[in-house]
């Protein structure tokens, strides 16, 4: 009997099949965005959206993350724009050389910036260092 064309004797214990081409798929930004709005859908469930495109819920969960966290740094990079109200500076006097150092109020209240938000008035005075005013800022902004 020939040994290269011998039938199998034993039984076989294990079979593996192997699908597909055994690689990750690469997902487009665009396709990414698609499935994850998809999970924001009344009704719809991020393992059901998964299942239906071949993912697990955890890739998925990983991807809504990345979504949120591109938005707020999106968010924090666009200038915000807020109505800004130009009040005239009341006129300025004439004042004798001898009460120019009371002339002193004009000045400070020329240059002043005032800001309110959500009942809460800052005002910043020439001169003001502009890292304290936006932490000012900051820190209303959060408590809005």
């Amino acid at each position: 009997m020939d040994t290269e064309h011998s039938a199998i004797t034993e039984p076989v214990r294990r079979i593996e099949v192997f699908t597909g081409a055994g690689r990750r798929r690469a997902w487009s930004a665009e396709d990414k965005a698609q499935i994850v709005a998809e999970t924001l859908n009344e009704g719809e469930s991020v393992s059901a959206v998964a299942r239906r495109h071949g993912l697990s819920p955890q890739q998925l969960f990983g991807w809504r993350r990345q979504a949120r966290q591109s938005a707020a740094e999106a968010e924090n990079t666009v200038p915000q724009f807020v109505p800004a109200v130009i009040e005239a500076a009341p006129p300025a006097r004439v004042v004798p050389r001898q009460r120019q150092k009371r002339s002193r109020h004009v000045d400070q209240i020329s240059g002043l910036i005032e800001v309110e938000i959500a009942g809460v008035t800052v005002r910043v005075g020439r001169g003001a260092d502009a890292k304290t005013v936006a932490a000012v800022v900051r820190a209303l902004k959060a408590e809005i």
